[in-house]
């Protein structure tokens, strides 16, 4: 019989993380540095958050509101990731069997989970890593 697969096999490993009062620029730096699209929200070396491009773009964007560029250059600097991010986010561990993460991102219509081990946060499963864990699964 075949072992179940299980996250610590795909999961990404150290993700970058910023801290519920860094900046939504600081966020937005950390995405674009790494090539990620959400960052774990970390306070005294505990998991509080999680923030998503989308979360960024809707505490920064209105289609609605024509505003100057010295308003956006403020929102980014004095806006803190608390008052955008998703608290307390679904979590799996590395023992968690991949399919149990892809379902739960499926239910939840989320597109990562936080990896935590004795309640440390030791990295992210995206819909990234499971998709090229299905490719790799199915092209060979």
């Amino acid at each position: 019989m075949s072992q179940t697969p299980i996250v610590q096999q795909v999961m990404s490993r150290e993700p970058v993380t910023v801290e519920p009062e860094d900046t939504i620029r600081t966020a937005i730096d950390g995405m674009r540095a790494r090539q990620c699209r959400r960052l774990p929200v970390v306070e005294r070396g505990k998991l509080v958050g999680i923030v998503s491009d989308r979360d960024l773009r809707r505490a920064t964007n209105s289609p609605f509101v024509l505003r100057d560029r010295w308003y956006d250059e403020f929102v980014l600097d004095h806006i803190t990731v608390r008052a955008c991010m998703t608290p307390n986010p679904a979590t799996v561990t590395p023992r968690t069997p991949i399919i149990q993460a892809a379902q739960l991102m499926r239910d939840r219509k989320i597109g990562g989970l936080p990896v935590i081990e004795d309640e440390q946060l030791v990295g992210i499963v995206t819909e990234t890593d499971l998709l090229n864990y299905l490719i790799q699964t199915l092209g060979t």
